[in-house]
């Protein structure tokens, strides 16, 4: 309970730092199109073999001639380890009382300094569970959460409300964009405003609500073109172009199957929270949508070197913003000026596509969207653009409320219990510990992927340079691992079937290859340790009937029909492939079959 406790003390308080030191921008710059080369800075696909963030699921793989490592020690076993822990809570306590000086003095930037430096003399202690200090240093940890969530609120009460519409100036700035969606950019900006009428009902009561400005449904205009999966250079994502971090800060949900950033209403509903804490601190709508853009810390750091006694000024800031946050304002003021009169500007805008409609029901099991649309009958590509949220387009392992076309609730429940339950293949990574000599070519085609792929996963640049020891993430998406892209070659063993063990291999990947367990591998073979040797026999399944290969199963298959296929009992399929009555099977799975002699 103690560790758990600890470990929420610590998030809680890195959070609030994390975004004090101006790490929750909004995104960063770059997602502007460039009126010169306006294709070239359109809004990103979501890349196809790597998935957001998130999603991928990290396994650290090393070679097996390595020795294994060692925990490394505390730092406290190593820098205090004859430091009474008194003394280092004393120390805390007073680093704690100099961040209220500091504060009380105006300086934000040293109180949260010195509030981090408390921290870190707490991290240093780690004391037994019967220590009667422990009751302090967490009552400690608590008071620096706390400071700094009042460091915090303090920042964002610092003006008031001086403007609350967006003021339309036309001057050279914004006349310049205007220009440019007359000419290079005029094809996106008709297409991106057809686009808006799918989502612009709901934007603006979304916005009413609030109670902001309905100029402001016209921010995805310039963030996305009105596009739910517009991708960034900054790896932003959706209508609003929200980064991870900031969107989990207002509420939207990323995990294996959902990222609500591509969610049209609830990246809405996160735009509206943040736009109005923007406002609340800036006090004009010009300088909150440049804070939306580059961040508001560079924003505040930007003000406060300028020793600017008044915040409602945007356009004296401008020339000192990056070029990209510098162009987005007088885009948008552009852009609200055109559609107020388009035929002053010599634009004839199409007529908006109509709103979205559809109808909802529960799903508690995942499906593949376009299994359910061929059984309905469905466009292609009606559930996906529906449910864009939906990462593998397919629903999670979860309840979860689909949309589906009006009319067609009946049906498709109906379909939807016809249908086999699918797992998503994951997206993963591996890591790759770089060997002398090894290139970033050698690496992808041992592991079967591209130079690219693992280039874009390390920001790697042009030269793709890498260096002895680097730590390198290598894509991996076939069954999850590297040894599951490569054959499966296994040999008998008597009546045991065996795996001859090959450079790179781990217990990780080999257990994963054949669908069995760690400890599985290891009880068989009477292993007391990870480590592997090249060449080594393992026996991945003891008793295997002769004859034994795999089956990859196929849409509607279960195990009764596989069995039934073969020959087999069904209790010998279950028993080979360690199933039960009650386990679930999915395409794309490997089982173990035997044909009848």
């Amino acid at each position: 309970m103690y560790r758990k406790k600890l470990l929420f003390g610590t998030l809680a308080v890195l959070t609030v730092a994390f975004f004090l030191t101006g790490c929750s921008s909004h995104r960063s710059p770059g997602t502007i199109p460039d009126p010169l080369h306006p294709k070239t800075e359109d809004p990103l696909p979501v890349p196809s073999d790597i998935q957001a963030e998130d999603t991928v699921i990290l396994q650290e793989q090393r070679d097996p001639a390595e020795p294994p490592t060692q925990e490394a020690k505390t730092d406290t076993q190593i820098g205090e380890a004859s430091v009474d822990p008194s003394e280092i809570l004393e120390k805390a306590l007073a680093a704690y009382q100099e961040s209220q000086v500091a504060w009380d003095q105006g300086d934000l930037d040293s109180a949260i300094a010195t509030l981090d430096d408390a921290y870190d003399f707490i991290l240093k202690l780690d004391l037994p569970s019967e220590s009667p200090l422990i009751q302090e240093k967490n009552d400690l940890r608590l008071l620096i959460a706390q400071r700094i969530q009042q460091v915090y609120a303090s920042r964002l009460s610092a003006v008031g409300e001086n403007h609350q519409s967006i003021p339309l100036i036309e001057n050279k700035w914004v006349l310049r964009e205007i220009k440019s969606f007359q000419n290079q950019e005029r094809k996106y900006f008709e297409e991106s405003y057809r686009r808006s009428g799918r989502y612009r009902t709901m934007i603006l009561e979304k916005l009413r609500e609030a109670g902001l400005p309905e100029e402001l449904s016209w921010v995805p205009q310039i963030e996305s073109g009105f596009k739910f999966n517009a991708y960034s250079r900054a790896r932003a994502l959706g209508l609003w172009q929200f980064i991870s971090s900031t969107g989990y800060r207002f509420g939207l949900k990323r995990d294996r199957w959902i990222d609500e950033r591509m969610d049209p209403e609830k990246a809405t509903e996160a735009a509206c929270k943040y736009l109005a804490e923007l406002h609340s601190f800036f006090g004009d709508w010009t300088t909150a949508l440049a804070s939306y853009n580059c961040g508001e810390y560079r924003v505040q750091r930007l003000i406060k070197s300028q020793r600017i006694n008044y915040l409602d000024n945007f356009w004296d800031l401008l020339p000192m913003l990056p070029r990209e946050t510098s162009r987005f304002v007088p885009r948008i003021i552009a852009t609200l000026l055109i559609i107020q009169d388009p035929a002053k500007y010599g634009m004839n805008l199409p007529t908006p596509d109509p709103p979205l409609r559809f109808d909802t029901i529960q799903i508690t099991k995942p499906l593949r969207l376009s299994d359910l649309s061929n059984k309905m009958g469905f466009k292609e590509g009606t559930l996906a653009d529906l449910n864009p949220e939906l990462r593998h387009k397919s629903t999670p392992d979860a309840p979860y409320s689909l949309k589906i076309p009006p009319d067609s609730t009946e049906k498709t429940l109906a379909a939807v219990n016809d249908l086999s339950r699918w797992i998503p293949p994951e997206a993963t990574y591996v890591i790759h510990y770089v060997r002398r000599g090894e290139t970033v070519s050698g690496i992808a085609g041992r592991y079967r992927t591209s130079v690219s792929a693992i280039g874009r996963l390390n920001s790697l640049g042009r030269r793709y340079l890498i260096r002895p020891g680097q730590r390198l993430k290598v894509p991996s998406r076939s069954g999850g691992n590297y040894a599951a892209s490569r054959s499966l070659n296994l040999t008998k063993e008597g009546d045991s079937l065996a795996y001859t063990v090959k450079r790179g291999d781990s217990l990780y990947v080999i257990a994963q290859a054949f669908r069995t367990t760690i400890h599985k591998i290891k009880s068989l073979n009477n292993l007391t340790s990870d480590r592997l040797n090249v060449g080594q026999k393992l026996i991945i399944q003891s008793g295997t009937p002769d004859g034994a290969t795999f089956y990859i199963v196929k849409s509607g298959d279960t195990p009764y029909k596989i069995a039934e296929r073969f020959g087999m009992s069904l209790g010998v399929l279950l028993q080979l492939n360690s199933l039960s009555q009650r386990s679930k099977i999915y395409p794309g799975q490997k089982l173990w079959v035997t044909k009848s002699q």
